[in-house]
């Protein structure tokens, strides 16, 4: 199995790696949320450093919850900078969810100092970087595969939370 996961390891860093060797300052960026009913749509933006590696570091809808909470912990640990942003639904239903998107990743970015960022199948979002979707990144990349599991983490905590404060609305299947 160890032998699987650096294998995955070394095909989620194909873009990062000649990005780290260039010092070039990159975030990637994804969201989650963009499909359910009910909450916000979350975005993270992250800065993840060359090493260490992150093992389970993937696409947040491959791993099981517990891994994802695991690694999220690891990630926060080691990540350089860390954005999230939100939009909530009021804002969805104002200007849709494709802008609300946008503008949660514009609410990430916002803290943290890049100059490119790797977004999730998105770009045109007026960041202070360059832009570069990579679609499917977060299969693809693995900085943003680590956005996609802040962000799915976040809102699933998010969620977690609302269900408890409101029962039997299956809040956490949103």
């Amino acid at each position: 199995m160890a032998r699987n996961r650096q294998e995955r390891l070394k095909e989620l860093t194909l873009t990062d790696a000649p990005l780290w060797e260039s010092g070039v300052v990159f975030a990637g960026m994804d969201e989650a949320g963009r499909g359910p009913l009910m909450g916000n749509v979350v975005a993270a933006c992250v800065v993840m450093p060359p090493s260490p590696l992150i093992e389970w570091v993937d696409d947040s809808k491959k791993l099981s919850e517990a891994r994802r909470e695991k690694v999220f912990e690891e990630i926060m640990k080691t990540a350089l900078y860390v954005g999230v942003g939100e939009a909530s639904p009021s804002e969805i239903d104002s200007i849709n969810i494709l802008n609300a998107t946008k503008t949660a990743m514009r609410r990430a970015a916002n803290v943290v100092p890049a100059e490119l960022f790797l977004i999730d199948a998105l770009e045109g979002l007026g960041l202070k970087g360059r832009e570069r979707g990579i679609v499917h990144g977060d299969a693809l990349c693995y900085s943003i595969a680590a956005a996609s599991i802040v962000a799915k983490v976040t809102r699933d905590r998010e969620m977690e939370a609302l269900d408890r404060l409101y029962p039997g609305y299956d809040f956490m299947k949103n």
